[in-house]
């Protein structure tokens, strides 16, 4: 049996324990400061992986981000929403100051009033309308794409957030005196009062009365036609499509009634005429082949324009492109056709061969050029020798009227006469131009009557320096730059959800269309109205209509 022997102690080895050696105190703080070894640790415990959230909870999760998200945009919106709803205080007349007089609340006359510090002058706006209406978006009111109040900004909301008091007169302007500079106006409201018409003194006077629709004397356009210049014209042509609907769906019209009264033309081929033929083809498209399968198939759409080719402002290709969609759309394009008279059932046209038809409609809509008012006629005729052309006022590179000894006469938008086209984009930039034009003439006003003063006043050596100065001053506010406009593109629907832009691009344009173009179409237009309230009006009636479409009963 094997024994396992016991081991002993080596020779001369102690078996005493050593005392332990004390060690200074930084040798203990260097054994300190060394790691310890890895096999003296313990291993780390290892925490299991976290158990995969639930879908329930994912679902938690991201309901209460947008929620957050949601609550968050309410709220900013409702704050800047309070701001535009509660203006402040503003400061009164000032008797020291110059009196400015506007005349209308188009594009150039609401651009000039929301670029114009009023601390600068006293002004009055006179308008027959105490709105301003975003006139590119009328045809789809026309249509019930979008209510008629979304796209009115009134005229106070501008002026009520001004720094010094706007006086707002809904009246219309009937004669201008520019050598007396006064103004008389009459109200012309259902409602009116123990005064009716009066006049205004003016030292500056902002000609934007706009221009009003160009029949050129054709028989039956006002009898007939349907405009697209005013709201009231947006609404009645709406209540004529709809009455043209249920008049055909009248029980025993004969199939030849039924095609005359669902025959919709529209004449002139610019952006107007462009953008009410594709908003019709939309209603049919999206909305009456649901609420009216039995004539929708009947409703037809024609284009009249008397020149070679629709859209003559945009690119050959954008031309083309259009004449395709409307093609596929089922919209026929009449070119070098022109319309001779409008009847009560039909309007009569000339043929590019020169033959005349009579072809028979249901509706007119007449977007076919503008004229000038009785206003502003009377108002160049006071002036014959310079006053010479008859699209317009005649201006001079700062938009004042030529003729007006003064030059306090400034006339801007569609009833003045430039090197531009009378477009809404050029009657803004003047507005906006005119603003800063009349805040240096204020200037230069100011430093005139101080430089009088000083000059009047005993000579010293400060005064003689100040004048100087002033005289300086005065010499840099004279020089005013002429006005320049700046094309930022054009842009038209064509229906089917697809727009077209010719938009300036480096030296060049850049031409496109299609779907995408569309939604820049939309989103140019929200960024160009006015106020946060049109913004989410006119976004709401696109939500509303492509949830629930477009309303077809009939006030």
């Amino acid at each position: 049996m094997m024994q396992v022997a016991r081991a002993r102690p080596a020779v001369g080895r102690s078996l005493v324990k050593p005392r332990p050696t004390t060690l200074p105190s930084h040798a203990r703080l260097q054994l300190a400061r060394r790691p310890a070894s890895t096999e003296a640790t313990e291993p780390a415990p290892i925490t299991p992986p976290k158990p995969p959230r639930s879908l329930w909870g994912r679902f938690l999760q991201t309901v209460g981000g947008a929620t957050l998200v949601t609550v968050g945009t309410l709220g900013v919106l409702y704050y800047y929403a309070q701001q535009d709803k509660t203006p402040g205080e503003q400061l009164p007349h000032d008797p020291s100051k110059k009196t400015l007089v506007v005349l209308g609340s188009g594009w150039g006359a609401t651009s000039l009033l929301k670029s114009l510090d009023t601390t600068d002058y006293n002004v009055i706006v006179i308008s027959p309308k105490n709105y301003f209406l975003f006139t590119p978006l009328l045809p789809s009111v026309a249509v019930g794409t979008l209510s008629p109040r979304s796209i009115l900004q009134p005229t106070r909301y501008v002026t009520r957030h001004k720094k010094r008091q706007v006086s707002v007169i809904e009246a219309s302007a009937t004669e201008v005196d520019p050598i007396a500079k006064t103004v008389k106006f009459e109200d012309t409201s259902e409602i009116q009062g123990l005064v009716s018409m009066t006049t205004v003194n003016y030292d500056y006077l902002v000609f934007a009365v706009g221009a009003e629709v160009q029949t050129f004397n054709i028989p039956g356009v006002k009898e007939h036609g349907c405009f697209m210049k005013e709201l009231e014209d947006a609404e009645h042509m709406q209540r004529r499509f709809l009455d043209c609907l249920e008049t055909a769906a009248f029980p025993g019209q004969t199939p030849d009634e039924v095609s005359r009264l669902l025959h919709m033309v529209v004449v002139g081929g610019g952006p107007t005429g462009v953008e009410v033929s594709g908003e019709l083809h939309d209603f049919l498209e999206q909305d009456l082949h649901s609420w009216y399968p039995e004539l929708a198939n009947h409703v037809r759409i024609t284009l009249v324009e008397a020149l070679p080719s629709v859209l003559p402002m945009f690119s050959k290709q954008l031309i083309e492109y259009t004449e395709s969609t409307f093609k596929e759309a089922k919209i026929d394009i009449l070119t070098k056709t022109m319309v001779k008279e409008i009847k009560e059932k039909s309007v009569v046209l000339q043929m590019p061969d020169k033959s005349v038809v009579d072809v028979p409609c249901g509706l007119v809509v007449w977007a076919a050029g503008n004229k000038l008012r009785k206003v502003t006629q009377d108002l160049m005729a006071r002036f014959p020798d310079a006053q010479t052309n008859r699209r317009g006022i005649t201006v001079d590179g700062h938009l004042r009227m030529a003729g007006v000894p003064d030059g306090s006469v400034f006339a801007i938008g569609d009833c003045s006469a430039t090197s531009y086209a009378p477009t809404a984009q050029v009657a803004s930039q003047e507005g906006a131009y005119l603003a800063r034009i009349l805040t240096q003439l204020a200037k230069k006003d100011a430093l005139a009557a101080r430089l009088n003063a000083l000059q009047d006043a005993p000579a010293s050596e400060e005064a003689k320096q100040e004048v100087e100065g002033l005289q300086r001053q005065l010499a840099k506010a004279e020089k005013m730059r002429p006005f320049q406009y700046s094309h930022q593109g054009s842009l038209a629907y064509i229906g089917s959800d697809k727009a077209i832009a010719d938009l300036p691009f480096f030296n060049g344009n850049l031409a496109t269309g299609g779907v995408a173009t569309y939604l820049f179409w939309r989103s140019a237009y929200i960024s160009t109205l006015f106020s946060l309230r049109n913004r989410v009006l006119v976004a709401n009636d696109w939500i509303k209509v492509k949830l629930f479409g477009r309303d077809v009963s009939r006030e």
